[in-house]
């Protein structure tokens, strides 16, 4: 039997929340304790912003050079995880998401998890290449040309009007 720690957390969380709250209220402050959440989340929103933009950056430039984006995902998912942990009001959900941040820790995950993530996929320097079907298409130079001078209707001996011989 598989006990899952999920439900534990996700009722214990907002009470150390709160607890912290209290704590950093009575060391600093009750104002700057807000002006802390608000510009832990402001940050957060930025970081967010900013990391959603440069994921697919990321995942195209990896793609073009033909490599498995798969760690850029996940290195990119993780740093709109730790945004978000940052936007959300708390000290602690704030400290995870700085922790998350940090590129030690996501390679620390990375090497964790990393071996759980697939990703399935054939790239070149185009990217993705997947026939209709599910299979390849590779063509060499000599086996593509363009007749006519708008693109027209391929030669009927062309290698994409040929059906697989089974």
């Amino acid at each position: 039997m598989r006990v899952s720690f999920f439900p534990v957390l996700f009722l214990l969380l907002p009470l150390l929340e709160i607890a912290a709250f209290v704590l950093v209220g009575k060391q600093i402050g009750a104002l700057a304790t807000v002006g802390l959440v608000l510009a832990s989340s402001v940050a957060g929103s930025l970081l967010l912003r900013h990391q959603g933009l440069g994921a697919m950056n990321k995942v195209r430039a990896a793609m073009e050079k033909g490599e498995d984006p798969s760690l850029q995902l996940a290195t990119s998912a993780m740093s709109v995880v730790a945004a978000i942990l940052l936007i959300v009001p708390g000290f602690i959900t704030s400290a995870i998401g700085l922790l998350v941040l940090l590129p030690p820790v996501r390679a620390l995950f990375w090497r964790l998890f990393g071996r759980r993530v697939v990703f399935t996929g054939q790239f070149s320097a185009s990217g993705f290449r997947r026939g209709r079907d599910g299979r390849t298409i590779d063509l060499d130079s000599e086996d593509f040309q363009r007749s006519g001078q708008g693109g027209g209707r391929p030669d009927a001996d062309s290698p994409w009007r040929r059906l697989p011989e089974e």
